[in-house]
């Protein structure tokens, strides 16, 4: 009897230690489901018990096209709150769905798979773009982007527009003996948006300046009067106030692009690579022929390979009044 005493004895504490070992293995997952994902990160709320994290929120910011990848997102704003209602109740409807077991339809489960292709699709760019994008790559584009940059103008104009040819002549004929551009403009230009600011235009790049005016500007240097150019609100006399080289842009300033174009790079060759490895068939029947639609030689050469680099951006100043 003590035996058995003893025997039963051993194994409840067998079992109790099981369940122990269960429990604490239970609580060991949940702490790692609640361990932040990322150095810094920080927990903004709980959906039964489960931490939703703020770069949770940030992802689902940039998945929305909200902000951009790498943008901060301040967990004080608007769009923040705004966003972290979004996440929770994406994992309120999943974990009912769940709970219905509607992930367990067959139609569901494809989606499924379809989702985390696409998830894995998106780790795979991550993992490309932050071994290709780096510092020596981005100088070694953005000095290649200067070597075939073609440099611009500045030009900084001033106007007095008049209405009618003669006018326009007989103003031009005063500011030769010595009038003030400034004074002119403010008393005798029509045009509202630049005459109470005695005809200034602002700097512009040449290559945005109106047709006539980039023709009658040509050549003409600073302090030089021009016209009279005939524009959309009359007749423009223009004063060049001065013209220099435009500066190129900054690094900084072309990074985005630089970043997009690596990008773009990296992901093309990769998937072309994989594409070539991978067995591919594809099922579909040859798209019908079009009548009379041209067809390209068999012996037409391969496309050559784009080498354009990013583009710089040149902000458009106010146009003068045409």
């Amino acid at each position: 009897m003590a035996c058995n005493a003893s025997l039963s004895w051993g194994k409840a504490c067998v079992l109790t230690t099981a369940v122990a070992l269960c429990l604490l293995a239970a609580c060991s997952q949940q702490r790692a489901a609640q361990h932040p994902p990322q150095p810094g990160d920080k927990a903004v709320a709980t959906v039964n018990g489960q931490a939703v994290w703020a770069s949770d929120v940030k992802r689902e910011a940039v998945a929305e096209g909200l902000i951009a990848p790498g943008d901060p997102l301040d967990v004080s704003s608007d769009l923040f709150r705004q966003v972290l209602d979004e996440v929770i109740d994406t994992k309120v409807l999943a974990a009912e769905a769940i709970s219905r077991r509607l992930d367990k339809d067959p139609l569901a489960q494809r989606r499924l798979i379809a989702a985390r292709e696409r998830a894995l699709e998106d780790v795979m760019v991550d993992s490309v773009i932050g071994k290709a994008v780096n510092q020596q790559a981005e100088n070694a584009l953005y000095q290649e982007f200067l070597r075939n940059r073609t440099p611009g103008e500045v030009i900084h104009l001033r106007q007095i527009v008049l209405a009618a040819e003669p006018d326009a002549e007989a103003v031009k004929k005063q500011l030769a003996g010595g009038a003030a551009f400034e004074a002119v403009a403010m008393e005798r230009s029509v045009d509202a948006q630049t005459r109470f600011k005695g005809g200034d235009l602002g700097e512009m790049t040449t290559d945005t300046l109106p047709q006539p005016l980039a023709e009658a500007v040509k050549g003409a240097t600073a302090g030089q009067l021009v016209g009279p150019v005939k524009v959309d609100a009359g007749w423009a006399i223009l004063k060049v106030d001065d013209r220099h080289p435009e500066a190129p842009p900054s690094l900084d300033a072309v990074r985005p692009q630089l970043i997009r174009f690596i990008t773009y790079d990296q992901i093309k060759d990769l998937v072309l690579t994989l594409r070539s490895h991978a067995k591919i068939q594809n099922l579909l029947p040859p798209p019908p022929e079009v009548p009379g639609a041209l067809t390209e030689p068999a012996s037409a050469p391969a496309p050559a390979p784009s080498n354009a680099s990013a583009p710089a951006t040149n902000a458009a100043p106010a146009q003068p009044a045409r």
